[in-house]
């Protein structure tokens, strides 16, 4: 079997879908548009010319043509995974369609977000996690998945009590400013990574009360997927902020699931999963003033194995694609 992964793979989650395929015997490729650069430093300048004179992006146009050119190479496709498909051109679509046996889409973001109507008619399934949008347009729901090996709690030794990291959203920051502030009074260990563009960071001390900056560092590099799993070792508790208009689960929440993490998010719909556990996860408020000390002193509890499975990558790649077990 042959199968095609196409995404823009910035944050290299995608690639573990690859990988799972080529571990259980099938021939997978992935087309990665986030990694196509220009060939050299003249076409780099000429784009940016482009995009300030012009107001148009080369790059852009250049990173659709990649995809057809890769599928080209690799030729005719049992099946082809599009993730975030609203940002390919229907052109491309076109191309796409040509080349897959079964054509499929997985939704990252909200319809509301991100519109897709227009290109979904090239796909035979369309995956959403997205609540609302599965019920609005009829996709087949599915999560985000735990790419993670399993690391029992008791194998790790944290130092700080809370742990964030995100990147720069002016909403998600006022709401994390509101629970520093009130988590201050508890006397726990709370860290924040912010990333975003340079120009940001004085923005966030408008954002953030002086007194809680300590508390943030910012970097303007994404911290890389492979070092996540050091960092959020360090910690008790993970906190997850929903973006506005998503009411899918993040990776946050699998990432702790894999680490025995407690967890601590603002979105109320991860009550209806059957891994919620009001020990291991506490769900704020309007104005986060539920969160208490004694939630960071109470032990994790582990989830039955059946429960976790569900959420692995292994069954995930099993759903998407309808493969046996």
């Amino acid at each position: 079997m042959k199968i095609c992964l196409i995404s823009f793979d910035f944050w290299h989650y995608d690639e573990h879908i690859v990988n799972k395929l080529r571990e259980k015997g099938i021939e997978a490729y992935h087309i990665n548009i986030g990694a196509f650069t220009h060939k050299n430093l003249g076409a780099r300048v000429k784009n940016t010319f482009s995009k300030i004179f012009l107001g148009k992006n080369l790059k852009h146009g250049k990173r659709q043509n990649f995809i057809i050119e890769s599928l080209q190479k690799i030729g005719k496709q049992d099946q082809i995974l599009v993730i975030n498909p609203e940002a390919i051109e229907e052109r491309v679509h076109k191309e796409i369609r040509k080349y897959a046996t079964r054509n499929i889409a997985y939704l990252y973001d909200s319809m509301s977000r991100n519109p897709a109507e227009h290109i979904l008619h090239f796909f035979d399934t369309v995956f959403s996690f997205d609540d609302e949008d599965v019920i609005k347009f009829g996709f087949n729901k599915i999560t985000n998945y735990n790419y993670l090996e399993f690391c029992p709690a008791e194998k790790q030794h944290p130092k700080l009590d809370l742990f964030y990291i995100t990147s720069y959203d002016t909403q998600r920051l006022l709401r994390l400013n509101l629970l520093i502030n009130k988590i201050n009074p508890l006397n726990i260990c709370f860290r924040t990574i912010v990333a975003g563009k340079k120009s940001w960071k004085k923005k966030i001390t408008q954002i953030v009360d002086k007194k809680n900056i300590e508390i943030l560092k910012f970097r303007t590099k994404n911290v890389p997927q492979q070092s996540l799993p050091k960092l959020y070792k360090n910690t008790k508790v993970i906190l997850d902020l929903q973006r506005n208009n998503q009411m899918g689960l993040s990776f946050r929440i699998f990432e702790a699931m894999a680490l025995e993490k407690k967890f601590i998010t603002d979105n109320y719909t991860i009550k209806n999963y059957d891994f919620y556990n009001p020990e291991n996860i506490l769900i704020l408020n309007d104005d986060f003033s539920n969160v208490e000390k004694s939630f960071f002193e109470t032990e994790y509890q582990s989830i039955p194995q059946e429960i976790y499975y569900k959420y692995t990558l292994d069954n995930w790649v099993n759903t998407v694609f309808n493969l046996s077990k």
